[in-house]
C-alpha cells in the first residue's frame, strides 16, 4: 500500500546461510522490511521480548529448530501475549505438523525448497492481507472477506510453454545439491538431458531469483556460462 510503513519481518532458522537467503528474499521485496534475524528459539523469543524492539508484524518460521521446534515457539509466543502473524518456510511435511501449525494461527505454509517466484506469491498474497486489515478498530463481513481472499492461492505458477514443473524440479534440485556452480553442459551430462534444454530450465531459474549465471573464467575457447544457486535449501 502506498504511503504504508513496510512490514516488520523476523526470519528464523537454524542453518546460517538460509536464514542469510530468506532474509535477502525478504529484502528484495516492495512492503517489507528485515528488523531481525534469529538462528533459534532462543533468539527469537529474545526479540519478540525486546521493549526495546518495535513490534515484529510477521515471523518467517522454521520447524526445526536447534534448540526446540517451531511449533513450540508458537505456543510459547502466545502464551506472551504477542500476535504476530506467521508464516511457516520449512522441509517438514508431516501432516500433523501443519494441522498443528494451521491450528496454531499460521497465515501460510511453504515447503522447501521453493523459487523465489513462489516465495514471493506467498509474501504479496500475505501483504494484501496484512493492509485490507491494518489500522482498522472495527471492520465489516465484505472487509474480513476481502482480506482472507488474499490468502487463497491464486492457482500454480504458470511456466513458459513447453516447460515441465517435473523437469524444474529436477533441474534446481541438481543445480541445489551441487552446492558448486555448474554449466548447462555439466547440468545436462547429470540429468541425461540435451544442453539446450538444460540452458532453458536454468535460464528459467535465473529469471525467477532462483539462481545466478556468471561467465566461466579461465576457461578454454569461447568463454561459458555457469549457473550456481542462490538458496540454502
Amino acid at each position: 500500500m502506498i504511503g504504508s510503513p513496510p512490514i516488520r519481518v523476523l526470519v528464523v532458522d537454524d542453518e546460517p546461510v538460509a536464514l542469510a537467503a530468506h532474509a535477502e528474499y525478504v529484502r528484495r521485496l516492495e512492503g517489507f522490511e528485515v528488523a531481525a534475524t534469529a538462528g533459534g528459539m532462543g533468539a527469537a523469543l529474545a526479540v519478540l521480548n525486546d521493549p526495546a524492539t518495535r513490534p515484529i508484524e510477521l515471523m518467517l518460521l522454521d520447524m526445526n529448530l536447534t534448540d526446540g521446534h517451531g511449533l513450540d515457539l508458537l505456543r510459547r509466543v502466545h502464551g506472551l501475549g504477542l500476535v504476530p502473524d506467521v508464516v511457516a518456510i520449512t522441509a517438514v511435511q508431516e501432516i500433523h505438523v501443519v494441522r498443528s501449525a494451521i491450528a496454531l494461527g499460521i497465515t501460510a505454509y511453504l515447503i522447501k525448497p521453493f523459487t523465489f517466484a513462489a516465495f514471493r506469491e506467498k509474501m504479496e498474497s500475505y501483504r494484501g492481507y496484512h493492509y485490507a486489515l491494518a489500522d482498522r478498530t472495527h471492520t465489516s463481513q465484505d472487509a474480513i472477506d476481502s482480506a482472507l481472499s488474499t490468502l487463497r492461492p491464486r492457482g500454480r505458477l504458470q511456466l513458459p510453454k513447453g516447460m515441465l514443473p517435473e523437469t524444474l524440479r529436477a533441474v534446481a534440485d541438481w543445480l541445489r545439491i551441487q552446492g558448486r556452480a555448474a554449466s548447462a553442459t555439466e547440468v545436462a551430462a547429470g540429468l541425461a538431458m540435451s544442453r539446450v534444454t538444460a540452458r532453458r530450465y536454468l535460464d528459467h531459474l535465473v529469471e525467477t531469483g532462483s539462481a545466478a549465471k556468471a561467465p566461466r573464467h579461465g576457461s578454454p575457447g569461447r568463454p561459458e556460462l555457469e549457473y550456481s544457486w542462490l538458496r540454502a535449501r
